[in-house]
C-alpha cells in the first residue's frame, strides 16, 4: 500500500522532470560521451598522420608502426561510441542526446581508420 502511494506520488514528479526542455549548453550524458569520443577520434587522426609522415621513425618501426596501431583502435573506438549514440538517441539534434557529435564521431572515426590503415600498409611495404 506504501509503495503504491509512493510510486503514485513519485510519477508525476519524475514525468515533470523528463519533460523539461534541455538548454543549449547544457552538458548532458549523450552529449559528453559524443566529446570524449570525438577527442579520442581526433587523436587516432592525428597519431594516423604522423604515422603517414613518417612509416618508421617515432612511433616504431616494423610492419605495424605503433602510430597506425593506435590510429587503428582509436579510430574504431571512436566510430563504436559514435554508432551507440546515435543508435540510443531518441530524438534530434537539439534534445541533448548528443546526435550531432555521434554523426560527428563516426566520421573523425573513420578518418582515424582510414589514415591509420594507410600508414599500416605503407610501413609493411617499405620494411
Amino acid at each position: 500500500m506504501f509503495v503504491r502511494l509512493l510510486l503514485a506520488a513519485a510519477a508525476p514528479a519524475a514525468a515533470n522532470v523528463l519533460a523539461q526542455p534541455v538548454g543549449a549548453y547544457d552538458l548532458t550524458s549523450g552529449r559528453l560521451w559524443s566529446v570524449v569520443a570525438g577527442l579520442v577520434g581526433l587523436v587516432g587522426v592525428v597519431l594516423g598522420g604522423f604515422a603517414l609522415a613518417r612509416s618508421t621513425g617515432r612511433f616504431g618501426s616494423g610492419p605495424w608502426t605503433r602510430g597506425a596501431v593506435m590510429a587503428l583502435v582509436s579510430g574504431l573506438a571512436s566510430m563504436v561510441i559514435g554508432g551507440v549514440i546515435v543508435t540510443a538517441a531518441e530524438g534530434g539534434p537539439g534534445t541533448g542526446y548528443g546526435i550531432v557529435g555521434g554523426y560527428v564521431d563516426l566520421v573523425v572515426g573513420l578518418i582515424a581508420l582510414v589514415l591509420g590503415g594507410l600508414a599500416a600498409t605503407r610501413a609493411r611495404r617499405t620494411t
